[in-house]
């Protein structure tokens, strides 16, 4: 039997189920993981706010981190892959409850700017797990779709890709789906900067959304975006740090809690759980959710703003900033779309 596994006080759906299988199973704030905790342990469960690299691992038991998140930016894998400590993701578990997010601002944007019933196009940058659902439900609602994938493209050819130039020029809304890249052909890092907000010329109303990594978007360029250029914002830079200006200047303002649906949560945890599974070779209980991955097969413009109100959590965090770890780490998990 493994001795002992550190989990993430705030992992919902996850307590009492590896008790079986560990003679210690310790929860903790993310605050509290450190190196004196993780010494003696052989994994860790945890998500996006435990920063896995060396200062935390070296020198400990850990062969395993399982995050109960889609992205690994907070782990340090090439640390891990040279220390022989098996990582485990959570790809594609809350795609359709940001999906659910990008939907339910882009209604809630076009009724504060009268653009009701007026056909937009929309720029997904990313289409992976969210991105795929974003575009098919949005070319459902009768958006003009234009996809940016460079990756995909490459992998894949055809005609239906466009440059992010392209989606700049074209776009009433671009909404950005990618993982967090600092390095290589495909760097995400600020992305979303000075350069690309120029092009963004005339007055006509735009919208930017950002539910992938704070830092894909600069924070500078976006407090420097001119009037007509509107800002939907759930993933910061420097969180829970977050920039009080930007903040207030966001149409939707949220505390990183675009995925955090009850079905979301649940996947995550069952993938994280199994992940353990795989790794220890036990046989612990993972939950388990009707509700496909791949998000509802059909949705419709009253389903999607039914389900969900943004500027509702918009409201709450811009009344208390400070609050932005708190409002997340206790936040009500709501339905995804049926």
């Amino acid at each position: 039997m493994p001795r002992k596994i550190v989990i993430e006080q705030n992992i919902p759906y996850i307590k009492g189920r590896l008790e079986p299988w560990f003679d210690s199973v310790v929860y903790a704030p993310a605050s509290d993981i450190d190196a004196a905790l993780v010494a003696d342990a052989d994994a860790i469960v945890t998500r996006t706010r435990t920063r896995c690299d060396a200062a935390l691992l070296d020198g400990s038991a850990v062969r395993l981190i399982a995050t109960a998140t889609i992205g690994t930016d907070h782990i340090d894998l090439d640390y891990c892959r040279q220390a022989g400590i098996a990582v485990a993701s959570a790809p594609g578990c809350n795609a359709p409850a940001v999906a659910q997010w990008a939907l339910a601002t882009i209604l809630a944007w076009q009724r504060a700017r009268a653009l009701e019933g007026r056909r937009l196009s929309l720029g997904v940058v990313g289409v992976g797990h969210v991105g795929s659902i974003v575009a098919r439900w949005a070319g459902q609602l009768g958006y003009e779709v234009l996809p940016c994938d460079p990756p995909r493209e490459r992998a894949e050819g055809g005609d239906r890709w466009v440059s992010l130039d392209t989606i700049a020029d074209r776009c009433d809304i671009i909404t950005v789906h990618t993982p967090l890249n600092r390095h290589g052909a495909d760097a995400t890092f600020h992305l979303l900067d000075e350069r690309l907000l120029a092009r963004l010329a005339g007055d006509k109303p735009r919208l930017i959304m950002n539910a992938a990594r704070g830092a894909i978007a600069s924070t500078q360029a976006l407090l420097d975006a001119p009037a007509h250029i509107d800002l939907a914002i759930d993933c910061w830079e420097n969180e829970p740090d977050i920039d009080r200006v930007l903040l207030q200047r966001a149409f939707v303002a949220t505390p990183h809690i675009a995925g955090y649906s009850s079905q979301g949560k649940l996947r995550a945890t069952a993938m994280a759980i199994e992940a353990v599974n795989r790794h220890f070779g036990i046989q612990a209980e993972a939950p388990s959710v009707t509700l496909p991955a791949t998000g509802a097969a059909k949705v419709t413009t009253e389903g999607i703003a039914a389900s969900y109100n943004p500027l509702a959590d918009t409201r709450t965090l811009k009344d208390a900033p400070l609050k932005f770890e708190l409002l997340r780490n206790h936040y009500a998990l709501r339905d995804e779309v049926h």
